[in-house]
């Protein structure tokens, strides 16, 4: 189960705020190409199920990383998201090669293709894989510790969907009351404007325009 904090900002000004307050706790930044597979009929995503493909690479240059995710179940009450999450990583000559052709996603040995087809039938002959798009984002990570307080992983996202660009703070966390305390007074202190985000991005994506 991965339990984060999502906190959604107005815009890009609150977005270069923040970072600019966050700037001496940076610790790197990463460009993400997320793409997104199930079939035709969608089966996956009727179930709240998501399977993506997330490749890393630096600006215009090929994917150094690539990671086959899926998440499930997804739940998001005050901020607070829950889902269940299984991830492994994928070489990233052939994750652009499904990118390229997604019914060869079927064909790839791992447990999380093997689960997509036994429990929702995706992936065989009757059902292939298509890509149902994406979008990109650009992560920055910093760390963060209040005194005697837990150390905290933020990731402040500028997500770049077709339809337009959203901004949020997450902070994965075993203890997500603290953790959303922590963010909420660095936030206060910072001088940014923030709401609890009531959807996820997947979530943004496949109904084609930005949700609060």
């Amino acid at each position: 189960m991965e339990v984060e904090i999502k906190l959604r900002l107005p815009d890009a000004a609150a977005h270069r705020r923040l970072a600019s307050f966050l700037a001496p706790r940076l610790l790197r930044t990463d460009a993400q190409r997320n793409l997104f597979f199930d079939a035709a009929a969608r089966p996956l995503a009727a179930a709240t199920a998501a399977l993506r493909i997330r490749l890393y690479s630096l600006e215009n240059q090929p994917p150094s990383r690539a990671v086959l995710a899926l998440k499930r179940r997804p739940r998001l009450e005050a901020g607070v998201s829950r889902v269940e999450e299984l991830e492994e990583p994928l070489d990233p000559a052939l994750a652009l090669a499904c990118a390229d052709d997604p019914a060869r996603l079927g064909g790839v040995d791992s447990p999380i293709v093997r689960l997509v087809a036994d429990e929702y039938g995706v992936g065989g002959g009757s059902a292939p894989f298509v890509c149902l798009g994406g979008f990109r984002n650009t992560r920055g990570v910093y760390e963060l510790q209040e005194g005697e307080g837990p150390r905290l992983v933020l990731e402040l996202d500028e997500t770049h969907f077709d339809f337009g660009t959203n901004y949020e703070l997450e902070c994965e966390t075993a203890d997500p009351d603290q953790a959303k305390e922590v963010l909420e007074r660095l936030l206060t202190v910072a001088g940014v404007p923030y709401e609890y985000s009531r959807s996820n991005k997947f979530g943004c994506f496949m109904a084609g325009k930005l949700l609060p």
